[in-house]
Parts: structure tokens; C-alpha cells; sequence
């Protein structure tokens, strides 16, 4: 993970996993993943030499050909940026829906309506939804605060490029997925 991924998971408040975002409870380690790693055994993407997990990061870091082959990955599915006076919408903070308070990041936002709201059963438009390029701004969700829970447990910033072509990711990453066999 990035560090810009790992801070966004490792709030003070609210912990959560890097990979399934369910809440981390201090003090834990995870043991059996912890073997798994030390015994899993794995070839390096760039030169193919065989190593255990545990030491596959402080390998990557020193093989050239390892980051030659990251790089190519970079250059594929990376684009000129748009030098267009388009209109980005605000993906970062949001107004509540049924109070309209505003300024929420998407984790406070949950906070807000699960402290304030749990029990309003107006149909409200998501304005997290709402902000991404497939959204609906017309949309009312006929449960807001299950959508809410089941929807925005993770930060959708985390995970998607919205400047990329969609189906040209999807082309590089089937070619390199047939060229990694």
C-alpha cells in the first residue's frame, strides 16, 4: 500500500483493514497471515527468481528488472493529462443529505447519519454516489442508512483512477496478464 492509503486506513479514530476495511482492534496481529507470508513462496514479476513473500519488498526495491516491468505497466495505462477547463466535481467532502450541514469527508458523513439520522426514513439522493462519474444525481435511495453502511465502508478514491480509460485498462491489463503466464 501507499502511504496516502495506509494514513486513510489507519485513522486514529477508526482503524480499518487495507484490504476488506473491517475494523482493526489495537493491540492484534494476525499470526496465521503472518506464516503464510514467511512460507509462501513466489517468482519476481521482473527477473522470475524464486523467493519467499516475507522478502519479496526489499527485493523489489534493488531489481532493476523488477521496476522496468512496473513501469511499463505505469506507461500503459497512463494518459496526457487533460488540459481542459473541465468542471471536477468534489469527491472529497459532502453535505448531508437530510440536514444539508456540510463539509463531511465520506467516513464523517456515515458518522453524521448513524448518529443522527438512523431513524429518518426519508428517501435522500447520496451525494458520495452522486459525485462519481457513474452516479445518479436524480436518485433517491429507499434506505439511505443501509446504503450507506453496505456502500461507503471504503473510499472509492482509494481504489479507482477517474481520469483512466476504462476499456483501455482493461486491455492492458488482459495483455499482461497473458504475457505474465
Amino acid at each position: 500500500f501507499c502511504t496516502l492509503c495506509l494514513q486513510e486506513c489507519l485513522k486514529p479514530k477508526k482503524p480499518v483493514c487495507g484490504v476488506c476495511r473491517s475494523t482493526l482492534s489495537p493491540g492484534s496481529r494476525a499470526l496465521d497471515l503472518e506464516k503464510q507470508i514467511e512460507t509462501t513462496e513466489t517468482a519476481c514479476s521482473g527477473c522470475n527468481k524464486k523467493m519467499y513473500l516475507s522478502k519479496m519488498r526489499s527485493h523489489a526495491a534493488s531489481c532493476s528488472k523488477y521496476q522496468n516491468y512496473i513501469m511499463e505497466g505505469v506507461k500503459a495505462v497512463t494518459k496526457e493529462p487533460l488540459h481542459s477547463t473541465r468542471n471536477f466535481p468534489n469527491r472529497f467532502t459532502f453535505p448531508c443529505p437530510y440536514c444539508s450541514e456540510k463539509n463531511f469527508d465520506q467516513e464523517g458523513l456515515v458518522e453524521h447519519c448513524k448518529t443522527l439520522h438512523s431513524m429518518d426514513a426519508k428517501q435522500v439522493v447520496c451525494p458520495i454516489c452522486a459525485s462519481m462519474p457513474w452516479g445518479d444525481p436524480n436518485y433517491r435511495s429507499a434506505n439511505f442508512m443501509e446504503h450507506l453502511q453496505r456502500r461507503h465502508r471504503f473510499s472509492y478514491d482509494t481504489f479507482v483512477d477517474y481520469d483512466a480509460d476504462e476499456d483501455d485498462m482493461m486491455a492492458q491489463v488482459l495483455m499482461r496478464s497473458l504475457r505474465d503466464k
